[in-house]
């Protein structure tokens, strides 16, 4: 069953769709390329972060650089945990890894390193805009 809907402005609907796409993330769909999944990744820890900008009252820009909405949601006053800051490398699977590349593929190893960046940024989301039962990481 679908989860309760938020309007767009509410951090609670942005940290919905962080859980979908985490969980797609974390999905061994047979015939999935690891760079889709890592995509979803990605895009789990960015509206993560918007939600926590959001909650903050924060304007963000629409990119995709998770490194630097960490830098925002620093700015705020925000405690961003140091081990949040290897969640910059999903920066990478946000617009390349989405269509037909030259590069190398992604591993499986590759994968699994970033759903568990991803679940951290989460569970950090989910505590910073005040989730009930949502576990705060220490800075």
């Amino acid at each position: 069953m679908p989860p309760e809907r938020f309007g767009p402005e509410d951090p609670r609907e942005w940290l919905n769709r962080a859980r979908s796409n985490l969980a797609r993330a974390r999905a061994l769909t047979p015939g999935a390329y690891f760079e889709e999944l890592c995509f979803d990744a990605q895009q789990a820890a960015e509206k993560a972060i918007k939600a926590v900008l959001i909650k903050r009252g924060v304007a963000f820009p629409y990119v995709h650089d998770v490194n630097r909405l960490l830098d925002l949601v620093a700015q705020t006053g925000e405690p961003v945990p140091e081990s949040l800051r290897p969640a910059a490398r999903l920066t990478r699977f946000a617009v390349v890894t989405r269509y037909p590349w030259t590069g190398d593929a992604v591993t499986e190893e590759e994968h699994q390193q970033a759903v568990v960046a991803a679940e951290a940024v989460v569970r950090w989301a989910e505590g910073a805009v005040g989730y009930p039962g949502a576990a705060r990481l220490s800075p």
